[in-house]
């Protein structure tokens, strides 16, 4: 059977912008033109003068959608679309029959919603809505943890295997991996878009993603968070993947615990991923085989598998270190390390093993001592008293998009010589622009996040990425994320 479709939804107030939405959508095989919401509808003007094929979906508030206008109202647009020429035309299934499907079998797209919980009698209703001949199934479930995504690709190879036209899909963040991976999941075509949760922009699901070129053999890796869909790392490590013809994937996996990635990762065959906020921690206490700072820290960033077991490693210390050393020279200087979690123990590490002396701040006493017998640091009060600092760390996630307006500290207290924050996401935090006012030099988040992802890069696929590819991509998302 042919390889997954891109279907790009299109929505719009008005018939002239739904028109030049639909004309932009470049990088689709087909368009969906969402009517509901159209306050001038026009179905002929729709539909005329396409350049792709359509599928012409008016769905009701009930149904998810925004059409307020009456059942029978929506039956007319439907029926006119049908009139029309429309290649479908979607249908929302409500167990009873219904004489458009009987009419227009070859041309419908029979469609069933669920936005609250995973239903138990999924295989029954796929076989009854299958059994009105609707040319294709469209099931789409909301995706609270990813391991509701391992009945959902069940339910997809066996339609496929058995030669039916089908759309299964896991709504919302943890979803994301069946709509990228659509063709494991039997789509034959797969939504982009920004018309429902989870969706992904038609041009990042083709360019970044590679969505055309995933196969069967294509190896899955993923960053680990909760959450994850904000991560920079799938732009960085796709891109790599590409610049060495790697035929891997790297998706966002939205997990709900550890245990519901690990078990998504035994189902869905993940070749390694990194771990992100907040499972460093506990992901550790999971993997056996972990490297000898990951053992250290008590925190791990990267996994591997590596036959039927995982490996662990922490690549936050040098991947820290790395931006910082490059240009300061911090001999003699005492650091304040704000946080207890991952991110702080790791700089922490690194610091007193560079022979600074460092101290760590938390609001949780206890926590920053825990943080501290792991480097060997002294703990100190929070909040960080002034003067007591010649560079300051943030290994909290404060200030991050997009909550912005948020700051580690007030301005009257960055009295010392550099701030370092690694939050990334602005790349100038309300910290570091304070902080230069204030006199003090600093260094954003980026560079750390960047110089951590090479390493994992290399650990996974032995090269590393050639030229400013991951600075390129990073650079990219993140003005991607603040457009």
């Amino acid at each position: 059977m042919a390889q997954s479709q891109v279907c790009v939804t299109v929505t719009a107030t008005t018939t002239d912008q739904l028109r030049r939405q639909r004309d932009a959508a470049v990088e689709a095989d087909l368009i969906e033109l969402r009517l509901d919401g159209v306050k001038d509808l026009d179905v002929s003007g729709a539909l005329q003068g396409r350049l792709k094929p359509a599928i012409v979906t008016c769905r009701s508030v009930q149904d998810g959608g925004s059409f307020d206008g009456g059942e029978e109202a929506r039956r007319r647009i439907i029926a006119e679309a049908l009139e029309c020429g429309a290649e479908f035309v979607d249908i929302e299934w409500d167990g009873s029959p219904d004489s458009r499907i009987a009419a227009h079998k070859s041309r419908t797209v029979l469609s069933y919603h669920q936005f609250s919980e995973l239903p138990k009698d999924l295989d029954d209703r796929y076989v009854a809505m299958r059994a009105t001949g609707a040319a294709v199934v469209k099931i789409a479930v909301q995706a609270k943890t990813l391991m509701d995504l391992a009945p959902l690709v069940t339910l997809g190879q066996r339609a496929r295997q058995e030669g039916e036209r089908a759309v299964i899909v896991g709504m919302g963040a943890p979803g994301v991996a069946s709509r990228i991976l659509a063709d494991r999941f039997g789509a034959c075509w797969s939504y982009a878009g920004n018309a429902a949760p989870g969706q992904i922009a038609p041009d990042r699901l083709v360019r970044e993603f590679r969505f055309r070129e995933l196969s069967d053999s294509t190896e899955v890796y993923g960053v680990v968070g909760n959450p994850a869909m904000h991560s920079l790392s799938p732009a960085m490590h796709n891109a790599g993947f590409r610049a060495i013809s790697k035929d891997a994937v790297y998706l966002p996996l939205e997990a709900a615990d550890v245990d519901d990635f690990l078990n998504f990762a035994d189902v869905f065959g993940i070749s390694g991923a990194s771990i992100t906020s907040p499972f460093k921690e506990d992901v550790h206490s999971r993997v056996r085989d972990s490297d000898p700072m990951g053992k250290r820290i008590g925190a791990v960033n990267t996994l591997k598998k590596v036959e039927d077991s995982w490996k662990a490693m922490n690549s936050d210390v040098d991947g820290f270190l790395e931006p910082l050393l490059s240009r300061f020279t911090v001999d003699g200087w005492r650091a304040t390390v704000v946080g207890a979690g991952g991110a702080a123990r790791a700089a922490s590490v690194a610091l007193v093993d560079s022979g600074v002396l460092t101290t760590i701040c938390a609001r949780r006493q206890e926590q920053a001592e825990e943080a501290a017998k792991v480097s060997g640091a002294m703990v100190g009060a929070f909040p960080v008293e002034p003067g007591t600092w010649d560079l300051l760390v943030n290994a909290t996630p404060i200030g991050t998009a997009p909550q912005t307006g948020e700051s580690l500290l007030p301005a009257s207290s960055l009295d010392g010589r550099l701030v370092y924050d690694l939050v990334y996401n602005p790349s100038c935090t309300r910290l570091l622009k304070e902080a230069s006012l204030k006199g003090c030099r600093t260094l954003g988040g980026l560079e750390m996040l960047i110089a951590q992802a090479k390493r994992q890069f290399e650990w996974w696929t032995g090269s590393h990425p050639p030229g400013a590819v991951f600075e390129t991509a990073a650079q990219s998302g993140l003005a991607l994320t603040v457009e």
